[in-house]
């Protein structure tokens, strides 16, 4: 069995949230070598989106093996001192604890894993975000798995027409319900449709009994108790042979959909597929990123990576994305751009409620109306 992995952590931004310093990612694709050449992983790459160090690794650990999420843990304490000594904004901001329990849950770093027998070709497109939380890939897979507007096979391929499980998680609860389509997809889109709080973890081919997808859930506000950058979630999806296309698995990012991050986290804006060379969101801290890598897994060695959105055909979803930009940009600190007060609980909104507490009072009766302004003291 072969796990892939991916493994990811904002320990540092160059310029401010926007890139990754180079010195960090020389010495994550150093600490990954040596890893290969130990056998603790068959492969190994290091990409980037933003300001977040991935970690692509092959091996046969297993999901959530300690040696596996250690080393990782290791390597993003390298690069955390790396952004230290050269001052970088936001050192070691995804590394919320002091010291390593076991596995990677609730310590910051997102992660996906898939453990799956290889077919004789398998192709997986590894999704990498920036400036986002993991509600972002709802949409996408949802397109992806169940709607046959974007996924012809659904309809034309016997080995997809059973259709897909959908495993979904409660972020807010800490529960979890599996959902079949097209059976219950109206029942799955009730609860996917909030991103916030409900977030597709993993989907399994129905007809095949195998794993089909899998994403990053952490979410780090939820963690930490306050806001302390956006989640940055990653994707794993496996393509053909009774699974979406690869260019079944790429047509939802031709709309740019509206996610939540954006600047400070608070704001609503359009994901904008890039190539790795585009991957550096400035504007507002956005819009915010994805980046699809290609892969040929043989024999558990990543054969790749090809760069899937550096397309022409998602040029119109590039100008969509800006377009849309500019249409919540002028919203200001208003909604729809600006996130709803429930959904800014965990970031510096709350300390600025609580500011003003005291200074609440109850709405007058009948009759005090006209008395009211007239006796609040000016400031």
């Amino acid at each position: 069995m072969t796990t892939l992995s991916i493994i990811k952590a904002d320990t540092g931004g160059f310029v401010g949230h926007s890139e990754v310093h180079p010195e960090m990612l020389s010495e994550a694709r150093g600490a990954l070598h040596d890893a290969i050449g130990d056998g603790l992983l068959v492969d190994g790459q290091v990409a980037r989106c933003g300001d977040d160090i991935s970690l692509i690794m092959t091996h046969e650990h297993g999901p959530d093996a300690e040696a596996v999420h250690s080393f990782a843990w290791q390597t993003f304490l390298r690069t955390t001192e790396i952004a230290k000594r050269l001052g970088l904004y936001g050192a070691g901001q995804d590394l919320l604890s002091t010291a390593f329990s076991g596995n990677l849950r609730g310590m910051g770093p997102g992660y996906a894993e898939l453990e799956f027998t290889e077919r004789p070709s398998e192709p997986v497109i590894c999704f990498l975000a920036d400036k986002t939380e993991p509600g972002a890939w709802n949409l996408p897979l949802y397109k992806m798995f169940a709607d046959p507007f974007n996924t012809a096979g659904l309809v034309i391929d016997a080995k997809m027409h059973a259709g897909f499980r959908f495993e979904v998680y409660d972020l807010h609860q800490d529960k979890r319900i599996v959902f079949d389509t097209p059976r219950e997809a109206y029942d799955l889109l009730m609860f996917i449709g909030a991103p916030a709080r409900y977030v597709v973890h993993s989907v399994e081919s129905t007809t095949l009994d195998i794993p089909a997808a899998a994403t990053s859930t952490q979410r780090l506000s939820l963690i930490a108790g306050k806001y302390v950058g956006k989640d940055d979630p990653v994707m794993i999806v496996r393509c053909q042979s009774g699974l979406p296309a690869v260019g079944e698995v790429l047509e939802p990012f031709a709309f740019p959909h509206s996610v939540a991050g954006c600047m400070r986290g608070s704001h609503h804006a359009p994901i904008m597929p890039v190539g790795l060379e585009q991957a550096t969101p400035a504007r507002f801290d956005g819009p915010p990123r994805v980046v699809a890598l290609g892969f040929q897994i043989n024999d558990g060695k990543l054969i790749g990576p090809r760069d899937m959105f550096a397309d022409p055909s998602f040029d119109r979803a590039r100008a969509t994305a800006n377009k849309a930009m500019d249409y919540l940009r002028r919203h200001g600190p208003f909604e729809p751009h600006r996130l709803a007060l429930e959904d800014l609980e965990y970031t510096t909104m709350h300390q600025l409620e609580a500011r003003l507490t005291n200074r609440w009072e109850p709405l007058p009766t009948a009759g005090e109306e006209d008395s009211v302004l007239a006796t609040t003291p000016r400031s």
